[in-house]
């Protein structure tokens, strides 16, 4: 392939209108295909709830689509019995995720991400950067211990523009004004993450 393409650089080199041709064509598949990679729904495969999944992150062999969206939207990957990613840009009613609602994500008692090492929800903009705030959060999960959980054991995480305020903020992800996208790592996976079992919860629009 490589080999194709230094003849084609090539040829292009000596003709004005095969180089205005491949421009053109380069644009084009920037904006009808790589773009859509930016759009969760077109990476992995559905897991429910309106969350994707990773299939054969860092394995990709001649999977080709996988591979470019991954060096378009994240640049590096584990292996899927390292890690696997779940991802999303729409609520459970299939809402695009913007700033200007107000989001719950409840992990049911006993149903986080099943793991050996530690799991996070993270949030990101629109180009899939984080999004700056005050707070410095960018996720939250294993690693947060100031987490608080509903009486029943539950795990209630809340994501919006605005605070929803209280005892709330503390597990809050602050979100832009615009579109942004959530996205859960399970590092060291036990059974449920790595025979797909497990399922991400709804993400509920409460406002």
């Amino acid at each position: 392939m490589y080999g194709q393409f230094r003849l084609l650089l090539d040829a292009a080199a000596n003709d004005p209108e095969l180089k205005k041709l491949l421009s053109a064509t380069a644009v084009e598949t920037e904006e009808n295909v790589i773009q859509p990679f930016h759009e969760w729904r077109h990476n992995g495969r559905p897991v429910g709830n309106n969350w994707n999944r990773s299939l054969n992150n860092a394995q990709y062999g001649v999977d080709y689509f996988n591979r470019t969206a991954t060096s378009k939207s994240n640049m590096f990957e584990n292996r899927p019995n390292e890690t696997q990613y779940f991802y999303t840009d729409h609520d459970g009613a299939g809402g695009q995720l913007t700033g200007s609602g107000n989001y719950e994500i409840t992990f049911a008692a006993g149903q986080e991400p099943p793991v050996n090492g530690f799991w996070s929800l993270t949030l990101y903009n629109e180009h899939h950067f984080f999004h700056p705030n005050d707070l410095k959060r960018y996720s939250l999960g294993t690693k947060n211990k100031t987490l608080k959980r509903n009486p029943d054991g539950s795990l209630t995480l809340y994501a919006g523009a605005k605070a929803p305020g209280g005892d709330k903020d503390s597990n809050w992800l602050p979100a832009p004004d615009g579109t942004f996208s959530l996205y859960i790592r399970a590092y060291w996976g036990k059974e449920g993450i790595l025979d797909g079992s497990w399922r991400p919860p709804v993400i509920r629009k409460v406002a």
